[in-house]
Formats: structure tokens, C-alpha cells, sequence
């Protein structure tokens, strides 16, 4: 096939899910090796990003027309939760990079291929800043401003901004039939845009979420997307879940991954710590008995719920045609997935309490993943509003679905 930028290249071919998550399993122990160069770059080390895409974990969500696995939603959780285990900032980089690959769903395919069609391709943006693009007439825009939070922003060939309104030539904004204001989803190459160093955080240092930043960036109109059921090219059943479900199922994934890491460090060390003052091991008190178990229950129920919610909303997406998910599908997976980042917050809390003196020193499996899941938790997909989202939904009002 040929196209006006050029002949487009076989797409590599896609990975089942068991051979995506056994990837995950296999890279385990390499991944939490790297932890403390993890922590000390504020990004991933490009011997790690090599083995990423050597096991292509980037393109879980990218549709197989480029060269992606487009896999189900449960086995794009799961990936995430096995790496995760292992490292934070890992997990929460693949997670990023995955959602924002949707995106090619939404775009023509020259410049879809163009921007996805490189098996190294990885695609960072965040939310805008007085951002704005500026319709040239010439088939593009002048794009200025800020984005903030672009996580994997260090490794990434391509950036851009998750929204930026759109003005007409004259300056006057350009309206949708609805009265709105357009917006559009913003690409260009990283080396394009200028990145600033701001990500000095408590936790998820090895994100590299710096702020991105353009001035006067011409982008052509087909490096651009209308994000909305209208404008899908792509027909899977994937892409009838919305940003906002892959996202929040994903990164609350991410925070069980680390709670259960950090339950499981609490198991490692009860077998051989016997506390000051005490005669016996942490594993002979009955107290942290009972803390293991509440807290392997409370990961393993939330994990469940949000796992049979996906399964119930693939179900229904598949049955139900080219439409987007019902609003009660969408409501649900918005349930489980903040229940999921607070049970596992709950989990986090008891074990590093549970692991006395030994959970503050950087040498020991603990502190770090305490500051990162706390880092999850300040995030958007943790927030308490998202409970009286669903609650009202439940309630039988109109729920607010700027989340869902």
C-alpha cells in the first residue's frame, strides 16, 4: 500500500495475551534489579526501555492494523499488575504509553502508520496548559502551550497534549454543531518540543512526567484526532471502551501490582525477623497472622471485581455492535477500579506499619513502594469524588461522565 508519505511496512506480528503476561513474569526480577537506577534517572534506564519493546509491552492496546496486540482489557490488567510487582514506575509508563496509543483509532491511517508504525514507537502526552491550536487555512495548525504529567515523556518518539481547543484562523474559536468548543488531541515528533525538568517527587520518580512544552509548532491536520464515537475508524471491540476504562482500570492495576508486592516483602521478612524485645519470629504473632490474611483477601476480592467487571463490559461490547460501552458498564468499571486503588492503599498502610524499623531503610522492599503507591493514590483515578460519581448513578440521577 502506498501513501503520500510512503510505502507503509508490514506490521510486526501481535502477541496472545498468555505470551504478553508470561513476558511480564519473565521480566520480573530484571525489572526490580533496576529499581534504584529506576529511582536515581526520574526515568527508565534505556537498557530497560530496550527490553520493553523487545517484548513489545508498549503496544498492548495499539490496534493490530499497526502493529499492535490489541488485546482484551483483563489481559492488559494483568501485564500491568505482574510488572508492577516489580517496579511502579515501570508499570505506570507502560500503562501511559498503552492509553495514549488508542489514539491511532481515531486518526487516518498514513498518519496513524506514521506515528505508530515504528515497533519502538511510544507515544507520552498530558493535560494542557493554555495550550491552544491555531487553524493555519494550509491544512494544519500553529500550535502553543503546555502540557503537564507526561509520563514515559523521556523515552517517547512521539508527544503531544490529551486536548488543545481549536481556533479559527481569525482568532474566534471553532464550534462544534453543539455549541462547544472544538478540541483535538495533539501529536508531534519528541525532538519537536522541548521538555522541562520538573518531576522532583516523593514517589513514581522513574515516570520522567516532565511538562511538555511548544511554541508556534506547526502540526499537520492529520496529526491530529477528534476523539469521539463518530470519528473510530478502527472496528474492534476494544476500542468501544473509552480512555477513561482503560485508564483507570489499568493504573489501579498498577496500585494493586505494588500493594501486593509490598504484602509480599511483609511474608518474606516475617520468616526471618524476630522484632526487639520479642522472642519470637513476625511469622509466629498471631497478629500479623491475621494481617496477611485480611490483606491477601482484600487484594484478592478487589482484583476479582475488576477483573469480572472487564469481562462483563468485553461481553456486552462484543454483543452489542459498534456502539460505545452502556453507561452502567461504564459506571461499574469506574466502581471497581477507585475500590481497587483504596483497598489497595488499606493493604499498603497495615504492611509497612507491620514491618516496624525495618520498612524506612532504602535497602529493604518497603519504602519505595509506600511513596509510590501513595503517588497513585494523588492521581486522578484515586480520587474520592469518583464514589459520588457512582453513587449518584446508583441512586437513579445522571451521574457526571467526565470520568467514565
Amino acid at each position: 500500500m502506498l501513501t503520500d508519505r510512503g510505502p507503509l511496512r508490514p506490521a510486526p506480528s501481535a502477541r496472545s495475551s498468555a505470551e504478553l503476561l508470561d513476558a511480564a513474569r519473565a521480566l520480573r526480577p530484571r525489572i526490580e534489579a533496576l529499581g534504584p537506577e529506576i529511582e536515581a534517572g526520574r526515568e527508565l534506564p534505556a537498557a530497560l526501555v530496550d527490553l520493553l519493546h523487545a517484548n513489545a509491552l508498549f503496544r498492548m492496546l495499539l490496534p493490530r492494523s499497526l502493529g499492535g496486540h490489541e488485546v482484551e482489557p483483563i489481559a492488559f490488567v494483568q501485564v500491568l499488575e505482574e510488572i508492577a510487582r516489580a517496579d511502579a514506575s515501570t508499570a505506570w509508563c507502560i500503562c501511559q504509553a498503552s492509553g495514549c496509543s488508542m489514539v491511532s483509532a481515531y486518526m487516518d491511517p498514513a498518519s496513524a502508520h506514521e506515528a505508530f508504525g515504528d515497533p519502538r514507537a511510544v507515544l507520552a502526552w498530558g493535560q494542557p496548559v493554555g495550550a491552544r491550536a491555531d487553524a493555519t487555512g494550509d491544512g494544519g495548525y500553529r500550535v502553543n502551550g503546555q502540557w503537564v504529567f507526561a509520563s514515559g515523556s523521556h523515552h517517547a518518539t512521539w508527544l503531544g497534549g490529551i486536548t488543545a481547543p481549536i481556533f479559527e484562523a481569525d482568532g474566534a474559536p471553532r464550534l462544534l454543531p453543539s455549541g462547544a468548543q472544538e478540541a483535538r488531541t495533539i501529536l508531534f515528533p519528541a525532538a519537536q518540543a522541548t521538555l522541562q525538568d520538573v518531576w522532583q517527587v516523593s514517589g513514581l520518580r522513574g515516570t520522567g512526567s516532565d511538562t511538555i512544552t511548544v511554541a508556534d509548532l506547526f502540526v499537520p491536520e492529520g496529526h491530529t484526532a477528534r476523539v469521539e464515537p463518530a470519528t473510530r475508524r478502527e472496528a474492534g471491540t476494544l476500542y468501544r471502551f473509552t480512555w477513561g476504562n482503560l485508564f483507570s482500570s489499568g493504573f489501579s492495576s498498577v496500585a494493586l501490582g505494588i500493594a501486593r508486592g509490598l504484602l509480599d516483602a511483609l511474608v518474606e521478612l516475617a520468616s526471618e525477623k524476630t522484632p526487639r524485645g520479642l522472642r519470637a519470629t513476625l511469622r509466629e504473632n498471631a497478629v500479623i497472622q491475621r494481617q496477611v490474611a485480611i490483606g491477601t483477601a482484600q487484594l484478592d476480592a478487589a482484583r476479582a471485581l475488576l477483573h469480572a467487571t472487564l469481562r462483563d463490559a468485553w461481553t456486552v461490547a462484543e454483543a452489542n455492535g459498534p456502539g460505545p460501552l452502556p453507561m452502567e458498564l461504564r459506571v461499574r468499571i469506574r466502581l471497581a477500579a477507585t475500590f481497587g486503588i483504596h483497598q489497595a492503599m488499606d493493604v499498603a498502610q497495615t504492611a509497612f506499619h507491620a514491618a516496624g524499623s525495618s520498612a524506612i531503610f532504602a535497602a529493604n522492599p518497603f519504602e519505595r513502594r509506600f511513596r509510590d503507591l501513595h503517588a497513585v493514590s494523588q492521581q486522578i483515578q484515586a480520587r474520592q469524588s469518583h464514589f459520588e460519581t457512582v453513587g449518584a448513578y446508583l441512586l437513579g440521577l445522571d451521574p457526571d461522565p467526565t470520568f467514565l
